[in-house]
């Protein structure tokens, strides 16, 4: 009973350690965050960001980008962050094949055969950025979010 206790509780600790919230986010950059303004600290705690903001700021705000991208362009080097999501869409069923069920039929006193459909639900991933931060000199230029 104890060990059970002790490994649920290790099991626990791995799961939360692997999880980035908000807060563990700005506890990990406490320096910079006690730098801002209580404006900018308030959207960060919110999820929210903004033009003018630094890596660092979205870091806090949004977690680890999905995608990173680097363009060199005249101004300077440009980095796009991508923020994506994830799921799954129903496509269908589809006849996937047959089950073979054997059983004993005591009227004729023989086993006897019978073929079901098998049919199966079909799903396709799909992938759909939600965000998409672009960097110059350190600093967001622009902002673009599907809705």
């Amino acid at each position: 009973m104890k060990l059970q206790a002790i490994l649920l509780s290790v099991l626990l600790g791995l799961a939360l350690a692997g999880c980035s919230t908000v807060d563990s986010r700005i506890r990990e950059k406490a320096a910079v965050f006690n730098q801002l303004s209580p404006a900018d600290q308030a959207r960060i705690r919110q999820g929210i960001i903004a033009v003018g903001f630094t890596p660092d700021m979205v870091y806090m705000a949004l977690g680890n980008p999905t995608e990173i991208r680097l363009h060199t362009i005249a101004a300077g080097q440009e980095t796009l962050w991508i923020y994506s999501t994830y799921y799954d869409r129903y496509e269908g069923t589809v006849h996937a094949g047959y089950r073979r069920w054997v059983y004993y039929d005591p009227r004729i006193r023989a086993y006897r055969v019978y073929y079901e459909p098998v049919y199966g639900q079909v799903y396709s991933e799909q992938k759909e950025n939600v965000f998409r931060i672009t960097f110059l000199n350190g600093r967001v230029t622009a902002i673009e979010e599907t809705k």
